[in-house]
């Protein structure tokens, strides 16, 4: 039985600074040598909130312009290689990004953030702080070790106040970002079409 929930999207952020010390390539070899099973699932090869996801190493608490470009092509080794469960793209009506958040669940809870209207924050935390490191905030340390992150630009004509995200079986992520039009074109049965633009890397 498929459980699906609605989530909230939070135009202003409690914590603004979480994401303030970058994740560079060399710690991150470093996190996932050293790292738990989880840490594997959250960042390893596939996962939305890998740095390595577009191919090159990008650090996810970075904006990524995700829908300039066609997913099939940034992922294709990933998807040939069957380890990716991540899509995105454009409709007429809207922008769709839907994802896998491995090794998450129950036991995280993902947030999703606009901010100033500009950039989607897709977050959480892999683990509470233990007891006596509570006086250390986690936000200006290696937020790495205790959290995920996923940012992305919203494109211009994003309408922004009007996300919806929702997490069916309490992985399966999926964001539509409807689009500022004047009028909607619908096929003669009401369903809009599903047509694409992207905009291909070189």
């Amino acid at each position: 039985m498929t459980s699906c929930l609605k989530l909230e999207v939070q135009t202003e952020d409690q914590t603004p600074h979480k994401w303030c010390i970058s994740l560079a390539e060399d710690e991150f070899k470093r996190l996932l040598s050293q790292g738990s099973s989880t840490v594997h699932k959250v960042f390893g090869e596939g996962s939305l909130f890998s740095p390595l996801l577009f191919g090159k190493f990008f650090d996810p608490s970075d904006a990524f312009p995700l829908w300039d470009f066609e997913s099939d092509r940034l992922l294709s080794n990933l998807r040939n290689s069957g380890k990716s469960s991540v899509d995105w793209f454009q409709t007429d009506q809207a922008y769709v990004l839907k994802a896998e958040l491995p090794g998450t669940g129950k036991t995280s809870k993902v947030q999703i953030y606009v901010e100033k209207g500009k950039i989607v924050e897709i977050f959480g935390q892999l683990k509470l702080l233990q007891r006596e490191s509570q006086k250390k905030d986690w936000r200006s340390c290696n937020w790495w070790e205790y959290g995920y992150v996923r940012m992305l630009e919203l494109p211009g004509d994003a309408d922004w106040r009007r996300i919806e995200a929702y997490l069916s079986n309490d992985t399966a992520l999926e964001i539509r970002i409807p689009r500022k039009s004047l009028h909607t074109d619908t096929s003669a049965d009401g369903v809009a079409s599903e047509g694409r633009t992207f905009v291909h890397m070189t």
